[in-house]
């Protein structure tokens, strides 16, 4: 069992940055005055950033005129241009790299006249053709949400402990509820402003309340129930909060059209939503059919997944916490 753990302890390395493909963010914004602002979030950890190169066949998005700046996740580039003979109708977008990537681009266009527009660009389609008379909602926003939660190894992985502690069928029903009532409040909460938590913070949390998780699965498996078997809603809603923090966080950080706030927030959330939902489907589905391929071995192999969410969930920890602590 111990070469179990140290197996899957060193295999945690490959998923260790999977929760960071995040999405590239571009929003064109046409004044009334003709100018056009420009913005542009590239995904970015410390001094590696996602070799991306936005591209817009009138000839703006040139580094040397670009004002930069760094965030935690980000490289954000802002362009205004003034005088152009040029305007955003029929202009192409092509994003250089992206199709050597697995993330997205989430295009958002703002017409001068308050109209506003979003694609996807996905790695097999890197361009598109700006038309001011396609009508284009804010569904782009579902989508994200959706890819959101399935890149999120560190929110799945608190799911599927849930998942994995909590047998009766109204107990998992209850829990899974209170844990997306509490990150939707947090998400709607930090996003539209009205409370403020570090994303370094929230994400350190994140990672300890796995941590936590798989403590007290390991406690249930040796027969000694914890609080969180007794009580598994109350403790899901706990950190459901702290998870939300870190839903808004990197739906901050890509950033919402300023036209359509609370649209954009409700179709993230929705797809965060599906997506858990998809996932709780799919594990209940996969555990009923391996236990009764391996109902002889349940009792041994059920410590695999223990060890898995323990081993990395304890390594996003110190990792998070020594970012938080900017330690060398």
């Amino acid at each position: 069992m111990k070469k179990i753990f140290l197996l899957l302890l060193c295999l945690s390395n490959a998923f260790v940055y999977a929760h960071e493909v995040r999405p590239a963010y571009l929003q064109l914004t046409e004044n009334t005055d003709q100018s056009i602002d420009i913005l542009w979030k590239q995904p970015a950890m410390g001094d590696f950033s996602l070799p991306l190169h936005p591209q817009i066949s009138a000839g703006w998005m040139q580094d040397s005129t670009a004002d930069i700046s760094l965030t935690e996740t980000y490289v954000i580039k802002q362009w205004h241009i003034n005088n152009t003979r040029e305007n955003l109708n029929n202009q192409i977008i092509h994003i250089v790299g992206l199709e050597k990537t697995i993330t997205d681009v989430l295009v958002v266009i703002q017409w001068a006249n308050g109209k506003t527009i979003s694609y996807i660009l996905k790695p097999s389609s890197p361009s598109l053709k700006i038309s001011r008379e396609q009508t284009v909602p804010v569904w782009g926003y579902l989508r994200l949400g959706i890819e959101h939660i399935w890149t999120g190894i560190d929110h799945l992985l608190f799911v599927l402990g849930l998942l994995l502690l909590v047998s009766n069928r109204r107990k998992l029903i209850a829990t899974i509820t209170t844990f997306t009532i509490a990150h939707s409040i947090t998400l709607a909460l930090a996003t539209l402003g009205i409370i403020h938590v570090a994303s370094s913070f929230a994400e350190t949390c994140i990672a300890l309340s796995i941590v936590f998780l798989a403590v007290e699965l390991a406690r249930h498996y040796r027969g000694q129930d914890g609080v969180t078997y007794r009580y598994p809603w109350a403790i899901s809603f706990i950190f459901g909060l702290m998870h939300g923090l870190g839903f808004a966080g990197a739906l901050a950080s890509v950033g919402l059209p300023q036209q359509s706030i609370p649209l954009a927030l409700l179709l993230f959330n929705v797809g965060v939503e599906i997506g858990q939902l998809v996932f709780v489907m799919v594990v209940l589905f996969i555990m009923h059919f391996v236990r009764k391929i391996i109902l002889s071995r349940q009792h041994s192999l059920r410590w695999i997944p223990v060890y898995a969410i323990g081993g990395m969930a304890g390594f996003w920890f110190v990792e998070r916490l020594v970012g938080l602590l900017n330690l060398p």
